[in-house]
Protein backbone atom coordinates (compact mmCIF):
# COMPACT_ATOMS: atom_id res chain seq x y z
CA UNK A 1 0.00 0.00 0.00
CA UNK A 2 1.16 3.46 -0.67
CA UNK A 3 0.87 6.44 0.84
CA UNK A 4 1.33 9.57 -1.45
CA UNK A 5 3.94 12.26 0.09
CA UNK A 6 3.41 15.51 -1.41
CA UNK A 7 4.49 18.31 1.51
CA UNK A 8 1.24 18.34 3.19
CA UNK A 9 -0.12 15.50 5.02
CA UNK A 10 -1.13 14.25 8.32
CA UNK A 11 1.21 11.78 7.91
CA UNK A 12 2.31 10.04 11.26
CA UNK A 13 -1.61 9.53 12.12
CA UNK A 14 -2.62 7.69 8.96
CA UNK A 15 0.85 5.56 9.06
CA UNK A 16 -0.27 4.08 12.84
CA UNK A 17 -3.80 3.61 11.61
CA UNK A 18 -2.81 1.47 9.13
CA UNK A 19 0.01 -0.10 11.15
CA UNK A 20 -2.41 -0.80 14.06
CA UNK A 21 -4.29 -3.52 11.74
CA UNK A 22 -1.10 -4.80 10.43
CA UNK A 23 -0.62 -3.54 6.89
CA UNK A 24 3.02 -2.73 5.40
CA UNK A 25 2.74 1.01 4.18
CA UNK A 26 4.92 2.80 1.55
CA UNK A 27 5.55 6.76 1.87
CA UNK A 28 6.51 7.90 -1.26
CA UNK A 29 6.60 10.50 -3.59
CA UNK A 30 7.53 8.41 -6.71
CA UNK A 31 5.55 8.08 -9.57
CA UNK A 32 5.88 4.70 -10.21
CA UNK A 33 5.49 3.61 -6.66
CA UNK A 34 1.88 5.16 -6.83
CA UNK A 35 0.76 3.39 -10.71
CA UNK A 36 2.52 -0.25 -8.96
CA UNK A 37 0.62 -0.04 -5.54
CA UNK A 38 -2.40 -2.26 -4.68
CA UNK A 39 -4.20 0.36 -2.85
CA UNK A 40 -3.26 4.23 -2.23
CA UNK A 41 -3.91 6.18 0.09
CA UNK A 42 -4.04 10.36 -0.59
CA UNK A 43 -4.14 12.56 2.89
CA UNK A 44 -3.62 15.76 3.11
CA UNK A 45 -4.01 18.78 5.47
CA UNK A 46 -3.55 22.81 4.41
CA UNK A 47 -4.69 24.89 1.41
CA UNK A 48 -5.80 23.50 -2.09
CA UNK A 49 -3.93 25.66 -4.18
CA UNK A 50 -0.23 24.70 -2.36
CA UNK A 51 -1.05 20.62 -2.39
CA UNK A 52 -2.17 21.10 -6.33
CA UNK A 53 1.15 22.45 -6.82
CA UNK A 54 3.04 20.32 -4.91
CA UNK A 55 1.23 17.22 -7.00
CA UNK A 56 2.20 19.16 -10.25
CA UNK A 57 6.05 19.58 -9.24
CA UNK A 58 6.56 15.87 -8.09
CA UNK A 59 4.97 14.87 -11.08
CA UNK A 60 2.38 12.48 -9.23
CA UNK A 61 -1.13 14.16 -10.86
CA UNK A 62 -0.81 12.09 -13.60
CA UNK A 63 0.41 8.64 -11.55
CA UNK A 64 -2.66 8.95 -9.27
CA UNK A 65 -5.46 9.55 -12.16
CA UNK A 66 -3.53 6.32 -13.56
CA UNK A 67 -3.68 4.29 -10.15
CA UNK A 68 -7.63 5.31 -10.26
CA UNK A 69 -8.31 4.27 -13.59
CA UNK A 70 -6.17 0.63 -13.19
CA UNK A 71 -9.81 -0.01 -10.60
CA UNK A 72 -7.09 -0.39 -7.76
CA UNK A 73 -8.39 0.78 -3.95
CA UNK A 74 -8.02 4.60 -3.51
CA UNK A 75 -8.52 6.74 -0.54
CA UNK A 76 -8.37 10.28 0.20
CA UNK A 77 -8.63 12.12 3.69
CA UNK A 78 -9.86 15.75 4.18
CA UNK A 79 -7.86 17.72 1.73
CA UNK A 80 -7.55 14.70 0.00
CA UNK A 81 -10.77 14.45 -0.73
CA UNK A 82 -11.30 17.89 -1.64
CA UNK A 83 -8.58 17.14 -4.11
CA UNK A 84 -10.23 14.84 -6.38
CA UNK A 85 -13.01 17.09 -7.47
CA UNK A 86 -12.85 19.69 -10.33
CA UNK A 87 -11.59 22.68 -8.75
CA UNK A 88 -11.85 25.06 -5.45
CA UNK A 89 -12.56 28.87 -4.48
CA UNK A 90 -9.58 28.27 -2.27
CA UNK A 91 -7.29 31.33 -2.77
CA UNK A 92 -9.01 32.11 -6.36
CA UNK A 93 -10.14 29.10 -8.68
CA UNK A 94 -7.64 26.25 -8.77
CA UNK A 95 -7.96 23.49 -10.72
CA UNK A 96 -8.12 19.78 -8.84
CA UNK A 97 -7.67 16.31 -10.57
CA UNK A 98 -10.90 16.22 -11.48
CA UNK A 99 -12.00 12.67 -10.87
CA UNK A 100 -15.25 13.79 -8.93
CA UNK A 101 -17.68 16.22 -10.75
CA UNK A 102 -17.74 19.33 -8.08
CA UNK A 103 -16.55 22.39 -6.72
CA UNK A 104 -14.64 22.84 -3.14
CA UNK A 105 -16.44 25.88 -1.76
CA UNK A 106 -15.94 27.79 1.41
CA UNK A 107 -18.13 27.66 4.93
CA UNK A 108 -19.80 31.16 5.43
CA UNK A 109 -19.13 32.86 8.81
CA UNK A 110 -21.67 33.48 10.89
CA UNK A 111 -20.26 34.86 14.40
CA UNK A 112 -23.82 36.18 15.48
CA UNK A 113 -24.76 32.34 15.69
CA UNK A 114 -21.22 31.32 16.73
CA UNK A 115 -20.10 29.42 13.88
CA UNK A 116 -16.46 29.51 13.15
CA UNK A 117 -14.42 29.13 10.38
CA UNK A 118 -13.01 26.78 10.38
CA UNK A 119 -14.89 23.90 11.49
CA UNK A 120 -12.52 22.31 14.78
CA UNK A 121 -14.36 19.27 16.25
CA UNK A 122 -16.86 16.60 16.05
CA UNK A 123 -19.69 16.40 14.21
CA UNK A 124 -21.98 13.82 12.92
CA UNK A 125 -21.86 11.66 9.45
CA UNK A 126 -25.12 11.14 8.13
CA UNK A 127 -26.40 8.09 5.86
CA UNK A 128 -28.53 9.86 3.15
CA UNK A 129 -30.13 6.54 1.73
CA UNK A 130 -30.72 4.89 5.10
CA UNK A 131 -28.81 2.08 3.97
CA UNK A 132 -26.86 1.51 6.78
CA UNK A 133 -24.05 2.02 3.99
CA UNK A 134 -24.37 -1.51 2.76
CA UNK A 135 -21.12 -2.18 0.56
CA UNK A 136 -19.13 0.63 1.98
CA UNK A 137 -16.15 1.27 4.44
CA UNK A 138 -19.21 2.67 6.26
CA UNK A 139 -20.94 -0.31 7.02
CA UNK A 140 -20.16 -0.73 10.67
CA UNK A 141 -21.11 2.32 11.92
CA UNK A 142 -24.59 3.88 12.58
CA UNK A 143 -26.02 6.99 11.03
CA UNK A 144 -25.16 10.39 12.99
CA UNK A 145 -21.73 8.54 14.43
CA UNK A 146 -19.86 11.67 15.37
CA UNK A 147 -16.28 12.02 13.45
CA UNK A 148 -13.86 14.56 13.41
CA UNK A 149 -13.43 17.34 11.54
CA UNK A 150 -10.71 20.40 11.07
CA UNK A 151 -11.45 22.53 7.62
CA UNK A 152 -12.54 25.67 6.32
CA UNK A 153 -13.87 24.70 2.60
CA UNK A 154 -16.42 22.02 2.22
CA UNK A 155 -17.57 19.74 -1.08
CA UNK A 156 -20.27 20.96 -2.90
CA UNK A 157 -20.73 17.56 -5.16
CA UNK A 158 -22.36 17.06 -8.56
CA UNK A 159 -22.12 13.07 -8.53
CA UNK A 160 -24.89 12.53 -5.56
CA UNK A 161 -25.20 9.18 -6.09
CA UNK A 162 -21.81 9.03 -5.10
CA UNK A 163 -22.39 10.81 -1.62
CA UNK A 164 -21.81 8.45 1.32
CA UNK A 165 -22.27 10.83 4.27
CA UNK A 166 -23.72 14.27 4.91
CA UNK A 167 -23.21 16.33 7.86
CA UNK A 168 -24.14 19.92 8.13
CA UNK A 169 -22.06 22.61 9.59
CA UNK A 170 -24.10 26.30 10.26
CA UNK A 171 -26.44 25.81 7.90
CA UNK A 172 -24.42 24.07 5.35
CA UNK A 173 -25.51 20.65 4.50
CA UNK A 174 -22.26 19.23 2.35
CA UNK A 175 -20.61 15.95 1.49
CA UNK A 176 -18.43 14.82 4.13
CA UNK A 177 -17.60 11.44 2.76
CA UNK A 178 -18.09 9.88 -0.46
CA UNK A 179 -17.94 6.51 -2.45
CA UNK A 180 -17.32 6.34 -6.34
CA UNK A 181 -16.27 2.72 -8.70
CA UNK A 182 -12.89 2.57 -6.45
CA UNK A 183 -12.68 5.51 -4.68
CA UNK A 184 -13.48 6.14 -1.18
CA UNK A 185 -13.23 9.43 0.54
CA UNK A 186 -13.48 11.56 3.71
CA UNK A 187 -13.66 14.84 4.77
CA UNK A 188 -13.18 13.95 8.09
CA UNK A 189 -10.37 12.47 10.12
CA UNK A 190 -10.84 8.58 10.45
CA UNK A 191 -7.72 8.07 12.40
CA UNK A 192 -8.55 10.97 14.87
CA UNK A 193 -11.98 9.93 15.38
CA UNK A 194 -11.94 6.95 17.99
CA UNK A 195 -12.83 3.40 17.71
CA UNK A 196 -15.29 3.93 15.09
CA UNK A 197 -12.79 5.75 12.99
CA UNK A 198 -10.90 3.12 13.08
CA UNK A 199 -13.45 0.88 11.98
CA UNK A 200 -13.62 2.57 8.65
CA UNK A 201 -9.65 2.03 8.01
CA UNK A 202 -10.22 -2.25 8.71
CA UNK A 203 -13.52 -2.04 6.79
CA UNK A 204 -11.65 -0.27 3.60
CA UNK A 205 -8.37 -2.93 4.23
CA UNK A 206 -11.22 -5.79 4.40
CA UNK A 207 -12.69 -4.61 1.03
CA UNK A 208 -9.53 -5.75 -0.89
Amino acid sequence: MAIVDYGSSNLYSVINACKYFGFEVDITDNPQMIRNADAVILPGVGAFQQAMKNLERLDLIEPIKDFVESGNPFMGICLGLQLLFESSEEFGATKGLGLVNGTIRKFPNDLEKNFKVPQIGWNTIVDPKNGNWENSPLNSLKSEEFMYFVHSYYADIEDIGAISSLTTYNGTNYCSSLQKDNIFATQFHPEKSGEKGLEIYKNWFNSF
